[in-house]
């Protein structure tokens, strides 16, 4: 076979709800996936359990997955156990952790900002504690997700006991809104536009942006199961570059509004065009809540660190996910791609970092990585409560 044939030229892939579905839908419909030869069908999934099923089974080639579900699945602790890959991140921010309107009262926050109102929530569990009021529960959209983590480590920084002191549950994305209006929840932590959702709709309010608690996350990746990688490699490679360059495209200036609406028109997000535009516009659009927004593709976004697939594999680690026997660096290597998203990254012409690992906590503010052909520019990556990563994912000490 010819280096330049691909095995397979017609993919279905799965994307969630979401806002940062946005490079799949856009990979589609502006033809960056033609351009690499694929045809693609895109299917909108109810749920992560569903487009990791479908996945596993073969029914799907691919699909936008949350960053440590192809870990969890190579772990075997998913439920599932079908070894899986990924070669490319797709975006980084874009979470917010919500309250229902009636706890956002009690909280009387004066300022959005994560130690201030863990802090306030702390008070509040205490006080619910002695005078023997129910638990209160959170939810967060899949066992094996950037929102998880992030939700449990905000909480046990702010003195919060994530098993002990909340009720912790799983609602899929679609579904966070309706269950804090019916006050089966208390808060949750969802990817937009569904934060932004439960204030249009009057029933809660976002506390925290999940940028606050860790610059620059990881947050949704490509996944594909390790066999179908190993079987269409020409074609992975295809699939990788054309979403970099959709990612890329959605980075350049002037092309959010653009995005937004190629999103709201595929239907593949039901939730207010209004809350949908502004996620993608952030930050030149006003929502400053989120910061510096959801970004698709500067500060090396697409880049599959290991370093950040082992920060998720030691916080599996220290919340009992797996057994502490695990070697993280192992699993990582299985799993994480970064040679795979360098030789597409060269396919569309755009410069990727030579090491696999970075320390997360070093930064925050901006800094650059030096490649061979110069400087590549990179976001911060600082945890709100000053905490240090080494380039293994455990604590690391600074001087």
């Amino acid at each position: 076979m010819s280096a330049n044939v691909l095995e397979k030229d017609e993919l279905r892939l799965g994307v969630i709800p979401l806002v940062d579905a946005a490079p799949l839908i856009v990979a589609r419909d502006r033809g960056f996936f033609a351009k690499q030869g694929l045809e693609v069908e895109v299917s909108v999934e109810a749920s992560w359990a569903s487009v990791r099923d479908k996945v596993a089974t073969g029914l799907l080639d691919g699909a936008q997955m949350l960053a440590p579900m192809p870990l969890a699945a190579t772990l075997g602790i998913d439920g599932i156990g079908v070894p899986m890959v990924t070669a490319m991140t797709l975006n980084l921010n874009g979470n917010s952790i919500a309250v229902s309107e009636s706890l956002y009262r009690e909280l009387q926050l004066r300022e959005r900002e994560p130690l201030s109102a863990g802090r306030a929530l702390k008070g509040l569990l205490l006080r619910d504690r002695i005078i023997g009021r129910r638990q209160r529960a959170f939810a967060h959209v899949f066992p094996f997700s950037t929102h998880h983590y992030v939700l449990r480590y905000w909480l046990a920084a702010c003195g919060i006991d994530p098993d002990r002191d909340v009720r912790l549950e799983v609602i899929p994305p679609p579904l966070m809104v309706q269950h804090l209006s019916d006050g089966r929840i208390d808060g949750f932590c969802v990817g937009a536009p569904w934060g932004a959702a439960a204030e249009a709709a009057g029933v809660g309010y976002r506390v925290v942006n999940t940028f606050q608690i860790w610059n620059n996350a990881p947050e949704k990746v490509l996944g594909v199961t390790r066999a179908w990688a190993a079987a269409h490699p020409r074609t992975h490679r295809a699939l990788i570059a054309a979403l970099i360059d959709a990612c890329r495209w959605l980075d350049m200036p002037g092309n959010r509004a653009e995005g937004a609406q190629i999103l709201i028109d595929s239907g593949a997000v039901d939730a207010p065009p209004a809350t949908i535009r502004t996620a993608l516009e952030v930050p030149s659009a006003g929502d400053s809540f989120f910061g510096t927004g959801l970004v698709f593709h500067r500060h090396a976004a697409n880049f599959p660190w290991l370093s950040h697939a082992m920060w998720f594999v030691e916080q599996m680690r220290r919340w009992g996910q797996i057994d502490t026997a695990i070697d993280a660096a192992d699993i990582a290597a299985q799993v994480y791609r970064p040679q795979v998203c360098r030789e597409a990254a060269a396919m569309v012409g755009v410069p990727c970092p030579q090491t696999d690992h970075k320390s997360e906590g070093m930064h925050a503010g901006i800094w650059a990585l030096r490649l061979p052909s110069g400087l590549l520019t990179m976001g911060p990556d600082a945890f709100f409560d000053g905490a240090v990563y080494g380039t293994d994912g455990v604590p690391a000490e600074v001087s």
